[in-house]
């Protein structure tokens, strides 16, 4: 077993759920995969992930998102979907609607709900010899989908610009536009140990996300503007906040949810042993299973119809009234 550890904020609900996105990942590149936190040092707290085999299951999980493609999926038989233009308010770079059946369309014989919408589409994060599913948002369960951006934006272009970043349109005699966001790919190829020693402290400039990095609304909040109005007036480039935590919240949110009340409350658990996804995925959302845990409770914000992660607070479980 490979073992590492790696800072964590226990305030910022998207870390948390992103160290448990790690363990998901790395259960599925590696195997025998198994995480928790570790709060001995209330100044330095860390998550701890080990894994079959002698590599560091951190570096692999990394290496793995720097080299995805980013697949969406549709039912066996169904029919070709509308193209679905990008939000204007969250972007207006490079790749434009991607609907529809095209080369990176898995068509696929189970489908999480009844009915595929264009913006909602489940994903597969896949590379030559390993894919990872990301279909929270499509959850035809009786489950809170938990399912935060919103708007014309589609989740394949959101997972894409995590992952490949985004460039601005091609100015005149250029064939390719400028860099205008990084994702995953291009930290890990200029700054791989620094992001393989602090994956969620690596921070840039994104445009539309998965609104899971509480940072991004944070910046909003305190600075006191509307930051897509100040991205259309060419003030700020955008938010600055972690594309790590940006993709890999999702992959915990496949197998596993916060409890939300109808306040608009989110409450969830961080965990002090070493344990298996299976149980991680329960004491999460808030399953007492007789481990030490820590409880947080914070507010989802509203950005017009989207829903942001904000900072939490220690605080006793929420109820569901």
């Amino acid at each position: 077993m490979a073992e590492r550890s790696i800072p964590v904020d226990l305030f910022n609900p998207g870390q948390v759920f992103a160290c448990l996105g790690f363990l998901e990942a790395a259960e599925v590149l590696l195997g025998d995969a198994e995480g928790g936190f570790d709060w001995s040092d209330e100044a330095n707290v860390c998550f701890h992930l080990r894994a079959r085999g002698d590599a560091d299951p951190v570096r692999a999980v990394l290496q793995f998102l720097a080299a995805a493609e980013v697949r969406k999926c549709l039912p066996s038989g169904s029919a070709d979907l509308t193209p679905v233009p990008v939000d204007g308010d969250e972007e207006d770079d490079d790749e434009g609607g991607d609907a529809g059946h095209t080369d990176d369309t898995d068509i696929v014989d189970a489908f999480p709900c009844k009915r595929p919408d264009a913006t909602a589409l489940p994903l597969r994060l896949r590379t030559a010899t390993r894919e990872i599913l990301l279909s929270h948002w499509a959850d035809g369960s009786s489950r809170n989908d938990f399912k935060l951006y919103s708007g014309n934006r589609t989740a394949q272009h959101i997972a894409r610009n995590m992952l490949k970043g985004t460039r601005k349109k091609p100015g005149k005699k250029q064939t390719v536009g400028d860099v205008q966001t990084l994702g995953v790919a291009a930290l890990w190829e200029a700054r791989s140990n620094d992001l393989a020693d602090s994956p969620f402290g690596v921070v840039t400039t994104i445009g539309g996300s998965f609104n899971f990095d509480a940072r991004s609304a944070c910046t909003g909040l305190s600075e006191g503007f509307n930051p897509d109005k100040q991205k259309k007036a060419k003030n700020i480039a955008g938010i600055t906040a972690s594309p790590v935590v940006q993709i890999l919240a999702p992959v915990a949110m496949e197998h596993a949810r916060p409890k939300q009340s109808r306040d608009w409350a989110v409450g969830y658990s961080a965990w002090g042993w070493i344990v298996p996804p299976i149980l991680a995925r329960a004491v999460l959302g808030g399953a007492d299973l007789g481990l030490p845990t820590r409880k947080f409770r914070f507010e989802l914000a509203h950005a017009g119809k989207n829903k942001i992660v904000t900072c939490a607070q220690r605080r006793k479980p929420i109820d569901d009234k």
